[in-house]
C-alpha cells in the first residue's frame, strides 16, 4: 500500500509542475527614468569639508554633536511612524508567504472513531468500534501563472514596504535635526547673543544715565535706552515660547510625552560637513524612496499578468486516501483502504467585459506607478540640486556675514564712545546697538542654514542607505 501511494501523491506532484510551466503577462523591466549627466551645482565647486569617510549609516555623526547623537538613535528606536511602517513590511512579508504556500498543495488529514451497538441479535453482529482515517489534497494548479505573478506583486510590494520603511527612519531622522534641534540650538545661540546684548544695553542705559545726572544729556537718552534694555528682554522671552514648541514637536518625534522631555541649552556646531555627492544615477539605488515607487511599479506589472490570467482555465487537482477499519493497526492496509483522483478545469464563458475592465484597469495601474516612479527620480534630483546650490551660496554669504558682523560691532562701540563724548547723539548708539545685533543674529541664522542644507543634502542623496538592504542588485 506504501508504495501504490508514494507512486500516486508523485504523480500528482509531477503533474502539477508538468502544467505549471508558463505566466502570462508582461516580464518586468525596470522603467527608464529622467536622468542627467552631472550635477549642475556642483560644477566648479569644491565642498570645504566633504564626508568621503564617514560612516553613512549614522550620517548625523558627521556634525560632531553628541547630544545630536544620541536623540538620533533613540528617535530610529522609538518613532512611532517607523514602528506603523516596520509593522506593515512585517504585514507584507507575511503576504509572501501566503503567496508562496498558493502554489503548493493544501494537505489535510483526519481520524475519526465510533462505536455502536445494541440488544438484537443484528446490532450485536454490527456492533464494535470502527476507524477512518483519511488525507486529502488539494491543488490548484498554476498553469498560466497566476499565482506565480501574485507571488510575484507580493515580492516587490513587501520591497516596496522594506524601503518604506528605510524612508520613514530616514523622515525621522532628518527631521530630528532639520526641523527642529539645528534650529532649536539656533535659537540658544541667539539667546547667548540677546543675553550679551542685555548686559551691553544696561552698561549702555547706566551710560546715558550718568550723562544725564551729569546735566551733559537729555532725559529722552535715558527712555531710549531704557526702551532698547526692555525690547531685547522681550525678545529673549519670545526666543523661550520658540524653544518650548521645538522641544516638545521633539518629544513626540522621539515617541515621549512632550511634558517629560527636556532639552538643556547647547551649542551650534561651527563646522559644516558636506556629503559626497557622486554621479545622479546613484539616486536610483540610494533613495529609498525611489526604491519604494520602483518597487510599486514591479507589483503593478505583475498585476497586469494576475489580470491577464483570468482569460484562461482555472485547473485543480483534488486527491484522497481513506481507510476503515475495525482495528487502529490496520488502517491504510490494502483490504481497508479506497482512495480518489479528481481533475477539475473551469472557465469563466462570459462575464459582461469584467475581465477585459480588470486587465485595462491593471494596466492603467502600472501607467499610474511608472509616472509616480518618473516623479520620485525628478524631484531626487532637484532636492539635492537644492541643497549644493543652498550650500554654495551659503558658504559665500556666511563671509559676508562675519564682515558685515564685525563692521557692526566696531561701529556699536564708536558711536558708543562719541555719545560719551558729547559729540553725538544717542540715537546714533541707537541705530548702531540695532545694527550690530541684527548682523550676529544674521549670521547665526546662516550658520544654522548651512548646517540644515548639509543634513539635507544627505537625506537628498538617501542618507547611506542601499538598495541592497531590499535585495535588490542592479
Amino acid at each position: 500500500m506504501a508504495n501504490s501511494s508514494l507512486l500516486r501523491w508523485t504523480l500528482l506532484a509531477s503533474a502539477g509542475f508538468a502544467l505549471s510551466a508558463c505566466a502570462v503577462g508582461p516580464n518586468y523591466k525596470r522603467p527608464a527614468a529622467p536622468m542627467q549627466a552631472s550635477y549642475r551645482e556642483a560644477e566648479g565647486w569644491t565642498p570645504a569639508t566633504p564626508l568621503d569617510h564617514i560612516d553613512r549609516g549614522a550620517w548625523w555623526s558627521a556634525f560632531n554633536d553628541p547630544v545630536l547623537d544620541q536623540m538620533e538613535r533613540q528617535v530610529t528606536l522609538s518613532n512611532l511612524n517607523i514602528a506603523e511602517a516596520e509593522a506593515a513590511y512585517r504585514q507584507a512579508k507575511a503576504v509572501v508567504v501566503e503567496d508562496r504556500a498558493a502554489l503548493l498543495p493544501a494537505v489535510s488529514a483526519s481520524l475519526t472513531s465510533s462505536n455502536n451497538g445494541g440488544g438484537s441479535a443484528a446490532a450485536k453482529a454490527a456492533g464494535g468500534g470502527r476507524y477512518n482515517a483519511s488525507v486529502n489534497a488539494d491543488w490548484a494548479f498554476d498553469v498560466f501563472g497566476k499565482l506565480r505573478r501574485q507571488l510575484e506583486a507580493g515580492k516587490a510590494s513587501a520591497q516596496s514596504s522594506a524601503a518604506a520603511l528605510a524612508n520613514a527612519r530616514l523622515a525621522a531622522q532628518s527631521a530630528l535635526a532639520i526641523d527642529y534641534y539645528f534650529t532649536l540650538r539656533g535659537l540658544d545661540a541667539q539667546a547667548d547673543l540677546l543675553k550679551a546684548e542685555v548686559a551691553n544695553l544696561q552698561r549702555a542705559l547706566d551710560v546715558a544715565q550718568n550723562q544725564y545726572k551729569a546735566g551733559v544729556a537729555a532725559r529722552a537718552d535715558v527712555i531710549a535706552a531704557e526702551t532698547q534694555l526692555d525690547s531685547a528682554k522681550a525678545s529673549l522671552l519670545d526666543l523661550g515660547v520658540q524653544r518650548g514648541q521645538l522641544e516638545h514637536a521633539m518629544a513626540v518625534l522621539m515617541g515621549e510625552p512632550p511634558a517629560e522631555f527636556r532639552l538643556p541649552a547647547g551649542r551650534l556646531v561651527k563646522t559644516v560637513p558636506v556629503a559626497p555627492t557622486g554621479l545622479p544615477s546613484d539616486i536610483l539605488q540610494r533613495r529609498p524612496d525611489v526604491a519604494e515607487a520602483e518597487r510599486n511599479v514591479a507589483a503593478a506589472s505583475a498585476g497586469i499578468g494576475v489580470a491577464e490570467a483570468a482569460f484562461f482555465p482555472s485547473f485543480n487537482l483534488t486527491a484522497s486516501d481513506t481507510s476503515t477499519a475495525k482495528h487502529l493497526g490496520d488502517l491504510f492496509q490494502s483490504s481497508t483502504n479506497s482512495w480518489a483522483l479528481a481533475a477539475t478545469g473551469t472557465e469563466t464563458i462570459f462575464n459582461f467585459g469584467a475581465r477585459l475592465a480588470g486587465v485595462q484597469s491593471a494596466k492603467a495601474v502600472y501607467a499610474q506607478r511608472v509616472a509616480a516612479y518618473r516623479l520620485a527620480v525628478l524631484q531626487a534630483l532637484q532636492n539635492v540640486e537644492d541643497e549644493l546650490v543652498s550650500l554654495r551660496v551659503l558658504e559665500q554669504e556666511q563671509a559676508v556675514r562675519e564682515r558685515a558682523e564685525a563692521n557692526a560691532r566696531q561701529g556699536e562701540t564708536i558711536a558708543l564712545n562719541q555719545y560719551k563724548a558729547g559729540q553725538t547723539a544717542y540715537t546714533s548708539v541707537v541705530v548702531a546697538q540695532n545694527t550690530a545685533l541684527a548682523a550676529e543674529i544674521n549670521s547665526v541664522n546662516v550658520l544654522k542654514s548651512r548646517l540644515v542644507a548639509s543634513a539635507s543634502l544627505i537625506e537628498a542623496l538617501g542618507g547611506g542607505w542601499s538598495e541592497h538592504e531590499i535585495g535588490l542588485k542592479r
